[in-house]
């Protein structure tokens, strides 16, 4: 069965100096990825793994849009969407892996 819910999520570095873009279907599943370095590429070569941002959207196309839309975004935008959604840069994946309806979402 297909999951209704995507997330598009922002992970920085433990400075807060690198931002990182994605989408999934699985949230708790790929922060985890980011987390153990399980792919090679942009996030394990800078070390970035701490979940600062999400949104959940109801379909694949709006969550693909919506991750094109913050790519596009200035820097600047980002780190206020961030600021606005969680202040004080914690890391949100004990949050979102304790959360039952977000972590039985596939």
């Amino acid at each position: 069965m297909q999951s209704s819910k995507y997330y598009v999520y922002i992970l920085s570095n433990k400075m807060n100096s690198v931002l990182y873009t994605g989408m999934t279907d699985n949230i708790c599943r790929r922060v985890l990825e980011h987390k153990l370095k399980l792919r090679i590429g942009f996030t394990s070569h800078y070390n970035v793994d701490k979940l600062v941002y999400y949104e959940i959207l109801e379909s694949a196309d709006k969550a693909i849009k919506r991750e094109a839309k913050i790519k596009a975004g200035s820097r600047k935008k980002k780190i206020e969407l961030i600021n606005n959604f969680n202040k004080n840069w914690h890391d949100l994946y004990l949050e979102i892996s304790s959360n039952k309806e977000i972590a039985s979402s596939r």
